[in-house]
């Protein structure tokens, strides 16, 4: 397997999912939301800059200083938000047109999830930790677009015809 060729991938899908971040936070109704895809345009932000590092020190020829730990949005607070939101049914209402981008958001972490754990597998050392460390970030993203995913279109099989 070509690392070099696996970190450049995954560093235009990053890329990409940063992109679809920043375009659809100002698209979104939800407040949880627009926050929500702001902060994670940033984690992306930060993802791109770490597979970058990881491609210049394999171009150099040496190895890592360390390893990127990623300062992981606090999902939790994201969750209680929406949880807490959800409660006030016009705020819950207000997300259901938001439930396409929520559920293109969730499907993005978790293609890069499997992406980078397939990818993990076939690699050794250094490489497969770095792999498995984008998949463990790309799966913590995927459980919090879920779980506001879910909480949207449990209000919206909820509504009565014509909202």
């Amino acid at each position: 397997m070509d690392i070099r060729k696996v970190y450049h991938y995954a560093l235009e899908r990053e890329r990409e999912g940063k992109r679809f971040y920043e375009q659809n936070a100002g698209r979104l109704n939800h407040a949880a939301a627009v926050e929500a895809f702001t902060i994670l345009a940033g984690e992306e932000q930060k993802h791109i800059d770490y597979i970058k590092e990881k491609i210049a020190s394999l171009e150099s020829g040496q190895t890592s200083e360390g390893d990127f730990q990623e300062a992981a949005p606090d999902m939790s607070f994201f969750s209680k938000r929406a949880g807490a939101e959800s409660l006030d049914q016009t705020v819950a209402e207000a997300m259901v047109p938001d439930l396409p981008v929520l559920r293109m958001a969730l499907l993005i972490e978790r293609d890069f999830a499997e992406y980078y754990e397939s990818a993990a597998q076939n690699a050794e050392g250094e490489a497969a930790q770095v792999l498995r460390n984008l998949a463990s970030w790309e799966r913590r993203h995927e459980a919090f677009f879920r779980e506001l995913h879910d909480a949207a279109y449990e209000v919206y099989a909820h509504m009565p015809w014509g909202g």
